[in-house]
């Protein structure tokens, strides 16, 4: 049975619409929500997630025409046909993505985790949103963070993914019970409903994908990217929403990260770990909020 999402009333509340473009020769499947007039704002998803965990964040910013897309290899979206799924690839396909909404830079760029990877490197390489937001940036290399056994747990475990033959490999990537701790290790809310509906939402959704090497691919390039390599490069104004008590990117090091940007600030979310999308959406949407309208004025 499917848990109740805390924010599905909100959510209810804003228009969706469902969409599929061929993008640079890869079926995209994006969602679009809210009116077609609203200021733009494109969403990047995190590794292994599709357009659902965004969902929250989303709920939170009525008054936004909002654009999702699943990344390709996850999700509904299709896999990159012979280039692999590397941070260039997926940055060429972001730039190409936005060229075919026509968007032409009146929008803002919102990248969650392994998608603050993806939108930096693709802003650092000459797409040109109007601002730029980071939410659980990547912001120094993961084997390094508080949790940097965890980290190379997980490289054990996506080597051995690869290892097996591919249906063992594909189930094993699967596997509800690792999926289960690693949602149990990143949650920080003591909500016990919250943390069901957070779990619920992992278990539906971290493994849809239907292609065992994609996903290889994708961890690969999240492991060995960071937002700090591109940073120096990103000249429009930018916004980091880092979480206190991050598991993936230590706080010192989001308070390093922001200072290799041309033009950026910090805000600190405490209390919360790296789902700042699930746990505390309305705090994040309130800090975006904040930073466009101080932008706007500026």
């Amino acid at each position: 049975m499917m848990i109740t999402s805390p924010y599905a009333e909100q959510l209810a509340r804003i228009p969706v619409r469902a969409h599929r473009t061929v993008v640079a020769g890869t079926e995209t499947a994006w969602w679009e929500y809210g009116a077609a007039d609203d200021p733009v704002l494109v969403l990047v998803h995190g590794f292994r997630g599709d357009h659902h965990g965004l969902e929250p964040v989303v709920a939170q910013l009525p008054g936004f025409r909002i654009i999702s897309p699943d990344l390709p290899g996850f999700g509904e979206s299709a896999t990159f046909t012979g280039r692999p799924h590397d941070i260039s690839a997926y940055a060429d396909w972001l730039g190409a993505f936005i060229d075919t909404l026509d968007l032409e830079g009146h929008y803002v760029l919102l990248g969650h985790s392994f998608g603050s990877i993806v939108s930096a490197a693709a802003v650092a390489g000459g797409l040109a949103p109007e601002r730029l937001v980071l939410v659980n940036p990547i912001g120094a290399p993961a084997l390094e963070g508080p949790r940097g056994v965890m980290t190379r747990l997980a490289v054990l475990y996506y080597r051995t993914a690869a290892a097996l033959p591919e249906r063992a490999g594909f189930a094993l990537l699967r596997n509800g019970a690792i999926v289960r701790v690693m949602s149990v290790t990143m949650a920080k809310t003591r909500s016990k409903s919250l943390r069901r509906f957070i779990h619920d939402q992992h278990d539906r959704y971290f493994s849809a994908f239907g292609d065992r090497d994609a996903v290889l691919e994708a961890f690969r390039a999240s492991v060995s990217h960071d937002v700090s390599q591109y940073a120096a490069g990103i000249t429009v104004p930018t916004l980091l929403v880092a979480a206190e008590r991050d598991d993936v990117t230590p706080l010192a090091a989001q308070h390093r990260l922001v200072t290799l940007f041309p033009d950026a600030s910090l805000e600190v979310i405490p209390e919360v770990g790296h789902l700042i999308h699930y746990e505390t959406p309305g705090d994040a949407a309130s800090r975006i909020l904040r930073f466009l309208r101080a932008e706007a004025r500026a």
